[in-house]
């Protein structure tokens, strides 16, 4: 494969669609590496529950922000955005092609466009949201998002409550929804890009959902999350599959309501992230099922007309 400038191959697709057996396999194809763009696989003490590549998937490419941040950090998309344009300038001196494989829809858009300049918000209003996440819990805050931007309401992963206090913060401290700094300028990015959704039957998908949760059961989720209980605050744990065994261990639920309900507040997030990549019109879309995979990646990319 030969090309005029370096290319940025991002597989995207819903959980548990099979974005890193894709990843690695093109990985090996032009000896190059996968860059995540998973937004719970950064921390390091998240592992079980966010599903991250096994230490076989992980010897087989090398692969960055995997295990890069702890919990304690801050680490927002911009952050993201820019560590990553940092790390692939100097990638892109060696591999002209670099693999970017992840779900969080927002952090590709991150690299692939980048944002518009999203002001900081008041310390004391993120507080003031956490506060009210801790007595009243997600709804009423998803609420009042819905009622003052339902544009960003309509794209974010309204179960996270990072993303939705990022919003709120925001607004509460400029007087603008969120979605009013994103405008339909892209960025100029010194790569090009190819987008490969990885598609697939949604009641095949939910399926997988079932059984990786029950994975995660077998492989000691429960315990991975009461090592986390001194960090139950901090906003990387707000999400699904962490929040669900917190309450179990708050004596908030049994474990069999656990269960059940991550297996189905993931089968939300998969819809929504569906919903954010099929919104993108420079996705193409494969089939995540196919016997030659790789056979029909690697013919979109060498359809591009740069290739």
């Amino acid at each position: 494969m030969s090309t005029t400038s370096p290319t940025l191959i991002v597989i995207a697709g819903p959980t548990a669609s099979g974005k890193t057996a894709a990843a690695i396999r093109l990985a090996q194809h032009f000896n190059t590496v996968v860059v995540s763009a998973d937004s719970r696989q950064f921390f390091r003490e998240m592992s079980i529950g966010t599903a991250k590549p096994t230490a076989d998937e992980l010897a087989a490419a090398p692969h960055y922000f995997i295990n890069s941040h702890s919990v304690t950090e801050s680490f927002s998309v911009g952050d993201f955005e820019r560590e990553c344009l940092a790390l692939l300038t100097e990638l892109f001196k060696v591999h002209p092609v670099v693999i970017l494989a992840g779900g969080s829809g927002l952090y590709i858009k991150a690299i692939c466009e980048g944002f518009d300049n999203i002001p900081d918000a008041d310390p004391q209003i993120r507080e003031k949201l956490n506060d009210e996440l801790a007595q009243y819990g997600i709804e009423p805050l998803q609420e009042r998002l819905k009622r003052i931007d339902p544009v960003y309401y309509s794209e974010v992963d309204i179960d996270n409550p990072q993303r939705i206090i990022r919003a709120l913060e925001v607004y509460e401290s400029s007087g603008q929804p969120f979605s009013s700094y994103r405008t339909s300028k892209i960025n100029q990015r010194p790569f090009h890009s190819i987008k490969l959704g990885l598609n697939m039957p949604r009641e095949l998908l939910y399926e997988r959902i079932d059984t990786r949760v029950d994975l995660m059961l077998a492989e000691g989720l429960v315990k991975e999350v009461e090592s986390l209980v001194p960090y139950r605050n901090l906003n990387a744990l707000n999400t699904v599959g962490y929040s669900e065994i917190f309450d179990y261990l708050n004596g908030k639920s049994d474990l069999t309501t656990a269960i059940s309900l991550i297996k189905q507040n993931t089968r939300r997030f998969a819809k929504r992230q569906m919903t954010w990549f099929r919104k993108d019109k420079e996705m193409i879309w494969v089939d995540a099922l196919s016997n030659d995979l790789l056979v029909e990646m690697l013919q979109v990319i060498t359809e591009k007309a740069w290739l």
